[in-house]
C-alpha cells in the first residue's frame, strides 16, 4: 500500500538504490528540483521512470514553478514566468487585466509542466505580504490585501487546473507575518487569533475548495504556543480543517527544513499524527528518506479519500494555443487591457 510520503531524488536519473527504495517505500508522490533537470527530453525520461517505478500512471509528480525566483524550469530551455508581485502590480491599475494575465501565465505553466510529465505545481502562494515579514515571501506574494490575493490566487489555481495540473495552495494558514525564514529557523508569530482570522486566513478560506494545500512551519502562539502548524493537531483540526474549512489533501512543507528538529522519523510521525495527510521530504538524501519511511504510515482512511479526490480533479486539458497565449500574456504585461 502507498506510503503517506512525497520524496525528492538526487540527480538527473534514478540510481539503482533509488529505484529499489522507491519500489519498497511506494511514496504517494515525488518532487523534482533544479538538480533533477537538464532539458525537456531528460526530464520527461525521469518522470516516465517515476511512473514506471510507482506502477501508477497518475502518480503525483510535483514541482515549485511559481515564477520569479521560485522557478525550477529555467531559461533558456523554458520561458521564465514573472513573479507573483507582477500581477499584484497590475491589479492595482486594472483588476480584469491582472486576472486574465495571472490565469494565462498559469495556463502556460501547466502546458510546460504537462509536456515533461509533471502534474502538480506547488502554487499559488497566497500568503499575505506584511511589512514586518521576512523576504522569503516578498515578491512571491500576490499582494497585501485579502480579496486581491484570493482573486488572483484563484486565477492562478484555475489556470493550472485548466491545463490538467493540480495546484497546491501555500503556506496554510499563512506565512506572511513570519519574521524569519523557516528554511533556516522556526518562526513565531504572536498575532492574536482574531486578527489572523480577519486577515491571513481569508485567502485560504476563499480557496478552501482547492484539491491540495501545504502547511507552514510557523508557530502561531495564539493558536498553539508549543508546536508549529505542521506539527499541531490544534492548528490542523481546529483552524485548517475547521475555521478555514479546507477538506483537500494537506501536505507538510519540507520536513528537511531547519524549522523542525528531531530525527526524520520523529518529524514525519509528528506531522502525520497532527493531521497532515502526506509528508514532504525534498533533499533526495537516502539516509533521511529511510528515516522518514520508518516514521510514516500507509495512506488510508480519510487521507486516502482526500488523495483520491485530489487526483480526480485532473481533467483533460482544454484546447489551448500556447503561442497565442504567450503573445497575449506579453501584451497584457506590457500594459494591454483585458478582453471585454
Amino acid at each position: 500500500m502507498t506510503s503517506a510520503l512525497i520524496f525528492g531524488m538526487s540527480g538527473l536519473d534514478l540510481t539503482a538504490d533509488e529505484r529499489a527504495f522507491f519500489r519498497e517505500a511506494d511514496p504517494w508522490g515525488y518532487i523534482v528540483f533544479a538538480r533533477n533537470i537538464a532539458d525537456k527530453a531528460q526530464l520527461l525520461r525521469l518522470t516516465d521512470r517515476l511512473r514506471e517505478v510507482s506502477g501508477r500512471a497518475d502518480v503525483p509528480i510535483l514541482i515549485d514553478q511559481e515564477g520569479g525566483r521560485v522557478a525550477r524550469l529555467k531559461e533558456p530551455v523554458w520561458r521564465h514566468p514573472p513573479p507573483a508581485a507582477a500581477f499584484a502590480g497590475i491589479y492595482g491599475r486594472d483588476v480584469e487585466t491582472a486576472m486574465e494575465a495571472a490565469f494565462l501565465n498559469s495556463r502556460l505553466i501547466a502546458a510546460e509542466l504537462r509536456e515533461v510529465g509533471i502534474n502538480v505545481s506547488c502554487s499559488p502562494c497566497i500568503d499575505l505580504l506584511h511589512e514586518e515579514g521576512h523576504g522569503i515571501i516578498g515578491d512571491r506574494a500576490l499582494g497585501s490585501e485579502t480579496n486581491q490575493i484570493a482573486e488572483l490566487g484563484r486565477a492562478v489555481a484555475e489556470g493550472l487546473l485548466d491545463g490538467a495540473v493540480l495546484p497546491v495552495v501555500k503556506h496554510i494558514p499563512g506565512h506572511g507575518r513570519a519574521r524569519t525564514d523557516s528554511h533556516l529557523e522556526l518562526p513565531e508569530v504572536a498575532t492574536a487569533h482574531e486578527e489572523l482570522s480577519r486577515t491571513d486566513f481569508v485567502p485560504f478560506r476563499s480557496l478552501s475548495d482547492m484539491p491540495m494545500a501545504m502547511t507552514a512551519h510557523v508557530v502561531y502562539s495564539a493558536l498553539d504556543p508549543e508546536r508549529c502548524a505542521t506539527l499541531s493537531s490544534r492548528v490542523v483540526h481546529h483552524v485548517i480543517r475547521g475555521e478555514i474549512g479546507f477538506d483537500g489533501l494537506l501536505m507538510s512543507d519540507d520536513v528537511g527544513m531547519n524549522a523542525l528538529s528531531g530525527g526524520f522519523d520523529e518529524r514525519t510521525h509528528r506531522a502525520l499524527v497532527a493531521g497532515c495527510d502526506v509528508v514532504l521530504h525534498c533533499s533526495g538524501n537516502m539516509d533521511e528518506m529511510q528515516e522518514c519511511l520508518r516514521g510514516a504510515r500507509k495512506l488510508d482512511g480519510e487521507a486516502a479519500r482526500r488523495a483520491a479526490a485530489a487526483l480526480d480533479r485532473i481533467a483533460p486539458p482544454s484546447d489551448f494555443d500556447a503561442g497565442k497565449g504567450a503573445a497575449r500574456l506579453a501584451h497584457l504585461m506590457a500594459g494591454g487591457t483585458a478582453i471585454a
